[in-house]
């Protein structure tokens, strides 16, 4: 009966810890940013605040924040709990089910907290894999074309995954068009030779164009050299 009993104490033990949320990690960027942009600001995850990179060239390094269902914020400084986070911080909705993910960066001078806003992207390796393209369309002009023995074809403000575009490491044609709303041609963005990395998930954005001036693209690396603990 003695063992019985210890056996009925752990039991509630064993829940809280299978129970406890998972941390879960995510890399930032800073896409496009303008003269005298922050560079680091305070992540606060609904939990605790660390000092995060808002790099512009590059992703960050990875960070681990709690899981489970929270808010997420971007502050001028640290915050012990959702109490003291200022009114009006740039924030954005994080669900349970996403353990990976990246905080694409933009310029928000209305914001008179930090002048920043940001996009909260799935990047869960289930769903992305190494070798593979994850572009983000930002601008309302459909783009698309051939990627090396892959085709591309994407509408304004969507994403799409496509498989590798070569099988080892080696260049491959890039020939990329985007059409204008009202208007049946064409047009060019570029023609040129990319590298492809099948150790990386390459993350592709596709932003400006406003008033029919040809479209930028950007791309970045998400390179890890062995899986991210997420205990």
């Amino acid at each position: 009966m003695r063992y019985l009993f210890l056996i009925a104490l752990c039991f509630p033990l064993l829940a809280t810890a299978q129970n406890k949320p998972q941390k879960r990690t995510c890399r930032i960027l800073y896409l496009n940013p303008p003269p005298n942009a922050p560079t680091k600001l305070f992540l606060f995850d609904g939990t605790a605040s660390q000092e995060v990179e808002l790099p512009e060239m590059n992703f960050s390094d990875v960070y681990q924040i709690a899981g489970g269902d929270t808010n997420v914020h971007l502050l001028p400084g640290a915050v012990l709990k959702p109490e003291e986070i200022p009114a009006g911080a740039p924030a954005g909705r994080l669900p349970a089910v996403i353990t990976d993910f990246y905080i694409v960066v933009s310029g928000d001078p209305a914001n008179k907290v930090v002048p920043v806003q940001f996009q909260i992207i799935d990047a869960g390796s289930e769903k992305f894999k190494r070798g593979q393209m994850m572009w983000y369309n930002l601008t309302g002009n459909a783009v698309g074309g051939q990627l090396g023995s892959q085709k591309l074809a994407i509408k304004g403000q969507s994403r799409a995954i496509i498989d590798s575009p070569a099988k080892g490491e080696e260049d491959f044609d890039v020939n990329l068009s985007y059409v204008i709303q009202g208007d049946p041609q064409f047009h060019p963005i570029c023609q040129t030779k990319w590298v492809h990395d099948p150790r990386s998930r390459m993350v592709m954005f596709v932003y400006g164009g406003a008033q029919n001036t040809t479209p930028q693209i950007a791309g970045f690396k998400d390179f890890r050299s062995a899986p991210e603990k997420t205990e």
